[in-house]
């Protein structure tokens, strides 16, 4: 049998996740993500490396963008098999991808009128990546998988799911073709430590390896997160304001709730009136109480015993826009989860419009802000005044608080990673270290080399390598 591994995304970059696997002839890709580096998101535009209509099947490890956000490209363009995943991402993905698809038909569309008025136009017009009805093409080709269950996704090519901890349904995946060398993906590793999802398993080891490197120069600090979060909200309660608590829609916002949930159950949430304000949040958050088997056994029993911890009082879903509107009307003791996490778009930059200029409000941040984002920048004015950050084409003064409770993260850091990878039973001998800056990837990979012995190497964008 001859079997070899493309690396079409995620190769000594972060995102974009695409490694197409080959044997005798039959092709299955795992993941199928967008590119969001500003640097690489041409990449997004280019033609597929394989000819989509030749790929047999896809198989998505999770339900993030970066892993699944290229999905309706591929099957506009002519894939026609199945897409593979858990019974939770089955759930996620169709919400990413119609989300992806809604703001890039947005962004089309604005770009178009602005192009207008400044008496301009582009040659190639103005057309989204994919649209929503795209979208939905490539919801209706998902086929979910149970878990730690071999199943047939192309002929001779079995895959089976194991937890991975990451986020909702998020999986380890093992590929084997016949009677060759499997093959373990990590898709993007958990922490171990989070109280919603399982940890990573390593009962499922193969011969060779394709591990994530996000963090694979960091580690994560040991934080007491419900002693932050009490703290920084009974200081906003005393404040009189509201809080803006701008969060990621795929699992933190549940994890949130969750944090909440804890705090009212022990007499420290005080009088918050809390909105998740938030529709795919609150579509993740179905997704959530629809697949009890996807979460630690002690949420999955507390839900099977009718006490949700994400259902508390003073909680107000706002799926409309009029409902987030009436959110504006309350002067205090409003506690509001809104996307986006880094503030780059969504219903949280309204919130912020209202609530930035009042010293009685807080901004509380809970989640990476990323360089050049405008959550990066309202949280770089902690300690200064007179800051002013662009919002909707004027210049608002930060005169609210600004907070940041540390210890949410759902990737692995450098010392998990290793230590998963060696707990791996049986272990691999090979290793292709992706999702990783390019000095992350390969000083990831010379780690593994001198802690493991293992040949392991940093693939570069669109190498093919044989196992």
């Amino acid at each position: 049998m001859t079997a070899s591994l493309s690396f079409l995304g995620a190769a000594r970059t972060v995102t974009g996740s695409k490694h197409l696997f080959t044997a005798d002839g039959r092709r299955v890709l795992i993941d199928c993500g967008l590119h969001q580096e500003r640097e690489l998101q041409d990449r997004n535009w280019a033609p597929f490396a394989v000819t989509p209509r030749e790929i047999d099947a896809v198989i998505l490890t999770h339900g993030h963008l970066d892993h699944c956000g290229l999905l309706p490209r591929l099957v506009a363009q002519g894939f026609r098999g199945r897409v593979h995943c858990t019974e939770a991402t089955a759930g996620i993905a169709p919400l990413v991808m119609a989300d992806s698809a809604r703001l890039q038909e947005e962004d089309a569309r604005f770009k178009a009128k602005r192009h207008a008025a400044e008496g301009r136009r582009r040659s190639d017009g103005y057309r989204p990546l994919y649209d929503v009805e795209q979208a939905r093409d490539a919801a209706a080709r998902i086929m979910p998988a149970p878990w730690r269950t071999p199943v047939a996704v192309a002929p001779g090519i079995t895959a089976s799911f194991h937890p991975a901890g990451h986020i909702i349904g998020s999986a380890l995946v093992r590929l084997q073709a016949g009677s060759g060398p499997a093959v373990l993906f990590s898709g993007d590793l958990g922490t171990g430590g989070s109280p919603l999802v399982e940890g990573p398993d390593t009962a499922c080891g193969a011969p060779n390896l394709v591990v994530e490197s996000t963090y694979g120069d960091r580690e994560h600090d040991e934080l007491d997160v419900p002693t932050q979060l009490s703290s920084v909200l009974a200081a906003a309660w005393r404040r009189g304001g509201n809080v803006v608590m701008p969060c990621f829609a795929i699992e933190r916002a549940q994890e949130i709730l969750y944090r909440l949930r804890q705090l009212h159950d022990a007499g420290r949430l005080d009088g918050w009136r809390i909105f998740l304000d938030s529709p795919m949040a609150i579509g993740v958050l179905q997704v959530f109480k629809d697949n009890p088997g996807a979460l630690t056994p002690e949420i999955r029993q507390a839900m099977q015993a009718g006490r949700s911890p994400f259902d508390l009082p003073g909680l107000t879903l706002c799926a409309d826009r009029e409902q987030s509107k009436t959110i504006n009307a309350v002067e205090r003791g409003a506690l509001i989860l809104a996307g986006a996490g880094m503030c780059t778009g969504g219903r949280v930059k309204h919130h912020l419009e209202h609530n930035l200029s009042r010293a009685d409000s807080t901004v509380l941040f809970v989640g990476y802000q990323a360089s050049g984002t405008l959550g990066r920048q309202i949280l770089e004015s902690r300690g200064k005044s007179g800051v002013l950050v662009r919002l909707f084409g004027r210049q608002r003064e930060i005169r609210c608080a600004v907070e940041q409770v540390r210890g949410f993260s759902g990737h692995a850091g450098k010392s998990q990673i290793l230590a998963w990878a060696g707990a791996l039973q049986p272990q691999p001998r090979r290793a292709f270290v992706v999702h990783g800056g390019e000095n992350v990837s390969q000083a990831f990979a010379a780690e593994l080399r001198q802690r493991f012995a293992w040949e392991a190497v940093a693939p570069e964008y669109g190498q093919e390598i044989a196992l």
